[in-house]
């Protein structure tokens, strides 16, 4: 590679990651919290799963439940689980037979609890692991900006990657293994840059990929269907198995009432090894009413194995839309797959640590190029109106950044006494603690200071995490874990040995510099 080009590519390479990483940090930091999202969830509530991932063996009880409420003949009905959290989701249409009197007959979208058969809005079963995992696309900030802004953050990332990529190429095997910890700072700065991005190279790729592909792809749909479709969205979307197929409403009663944990057990019995996720009935009641089943194999049986059936109850017809033992489509591999490796929840706990780890690492790496960019604008020959800017530009993204571990362990704390609490309660209490004490840190104006202020504070509330959940509930991460309760007593374990290392690097930072 000529000098022209290398040094294109690594005007490219500094640019785009230092224009995007605060976002990208904050992406990567709560996304690396985020695969932990269903524990976070359990922990928050002290309610383990019943299933993973996965409707409860009985929906009849469910549905008694909310036909005594809501009436539910003539309605459109979907019972989800996104997650593997004990609450179902509940979507009603509007009632199809106008001549019912209900006072409910609008319609509705809850989440049931299927063994306390207590409802919450989405506001009001909000909690801090949706936050975390919300936070890491940035709704949060004035959406959609927000949304659309993590896409392209993806994007330049993907462009970071790549470009760092080209200008270490014919060195990054040896530079992987050169680390000088007792060198000058920028040295050390670079040595852990190259190291841990080498380390997390198909990590990032990966997210990078998937990421720009989630947030931007309704970017490319819309073109897309005005090319290919002539404007007409409608059709995209059945081609991409999108869209709900319609089914007549005949305004006739069924003879008898659906027993539909029978059919949801023969499902079970002729596709062993599924897990059904989202049940649609379709016409309640009506005798033109259908029963949609839809779920996959178990991610250790086949990695991408969906699979849907309809049901006719009236004739106990069934057909089979896709056969999660036959051979997968292109549309069904490139949608799941995007899924499966963004989120990294086919590996159970083992691949989501090291998801978590190599979250973390990114996030290490984005840290060292801010403290390169600055060390290497940080000479005699600059100016000191502007190495005045430059400091304050860095010390700036440190304090917004670093500051997040500490925020979030107190939220942690905060959450488990406060609870139930709302989203907007949580927006602010998050959003602002995490504004002061990125403020704090700006006005310090030390930036060895920043980072032994997270890091020990970090430390101290996550210790405090495990406590809290002991003194809200009586039991500790080792009662749970002998109940079987095991995702709230890893979120307990998590945080002890997570506080552990941070501290432990807060010594090892003090030593260094005493």
């Amino acid at each position: 590679m000529g000098n022209r080009l290398y040094n294109l590519f690594f005007s490219l390479h500094t640019v785009s990651g230092i224009v995007i990483s605060v976002a990208l940090y904050i992406i990567f930091f709560a996304g690396s919290f985020s695969f932990f999202r269903d524990d976070i969830i359990a922990w928050e509530r002290n309610q383990n799963a019943l299933t993973n991932d996965n409707l409860p063996a009985q929906i009849d009880p469910i549905l008694d439940s909310l036909n005594s409420r809501y009436n539910l003949n003539s309605r459109d009905i979907t019972l989800k689980t996104y997650y593997a959290e004990r609450r179902v989701s509940i979507s009603l249409t509007a009632q199809k037979d106008t001549l019912l009197k209900n006072p409910d007959a609008g319609a509705h979208f809850f989440y049931l609890d299927p063994l306390e058969f207590t409802e919450q809005t989405y506001t009001e079963s909000y909690t801090l692991g949706e936050f975390l995992y919300r936070l890491h696309f940035l709704t949060q900030f004035f959406y959609p900006v927000g949304y659309y802004v993590s896409g392209f953050v993806a994007f330049f990332f993907l462009i970071a990657i790549l470009t760092g990529l080209l200008i270490h190429w014919k060195k990054i095997i040896s530079n992987f293994y050169t680390f000088r910890p007792w060198a000058k700072l920028k040295t050390l700065w670079t040595d852990a840059h190259t190291a841990l991005g080498f380390i997390g190279l198909p990590f990032q790729f990966v997210l990078a990929v998937t990421g720009t592909f989630f947030m931007l792809k309704i970017l490319l749909l819309t073109p897309a269907a005005i090319a290919l479709y002539g404007g007409d969205e409608q059709k995209i979307y059945e081609e991409l198995e999108y869209d709900t197929p319609a089914f007549e409403f005949t305004n006739q009663k069924l003879a008898r009432k659906p027993e539909l944990d029978l059919v949801l057990k023969n499902t079970r019995a002729d596709w062993p090894d599924f897990n059904i996720n989202e049940v649609i009935l379709n016409n309640y009641g009506d005798t033109n009413m259908y029963v949609t089943i839809k779920g996959q194999q178990n991610y250790s049986t086949k990695f991408n194995a969906p699979g849907e059936l309809r049901y006719r109850v009236a004739t106990g017809e069934t057909t089979i839309i896709k056969n999660p033992y036959a051979n997968t489509s292109y549309l069904d591999s490139v949608k799941n797959i995007m899924y499966r490796l963004h989120f990294g929840d086919y590996g159970g706990y083992l691949l989501r640590i090291i998801s978590f780890l190599l979250g973390i690492i990114t996030c290490v790496v984005i840290i060292s190029g801010v403290m390169i960019w600055l060390l290497a604008r940080d000479k005699k020959n600059v100016s000191l109106k502007k190495q005045k800017f430059y400091r304050r530009v860095a010390l700036s993204y440190l304090a917004i950044c670093l500051s997040m571990y500490p925020v979030t362990a107190l939220s942690f704390v905060v959450v488990k006494f406060a609870y139930p609490y709302n989203e907007t309660s949580l927006y602010w209490f998050y959003l602002g603690i995490w504004a002061l004490a990125s403020l704090y840190l700006i006005l310090k104006k030390n930036r060895t200071y920043c980072i032994k202020f997270s890091l020990l504070w970090g430390s101290i509330l996550g210790f405090l995490v495990p406590i809290a959940n002991y003194i809200i509930t009586g039991t500790g991460f080792w009662k749970n874990y002998a109940a079987a309760n095991y995702q709230i007593a890893f979120v307990d374990l998590f945080w002890m040995v997570l506080a552990t290392c941070t501290l432990f690097a807060f010594f090892k930072i003090k030593r260094s510099n005493s």
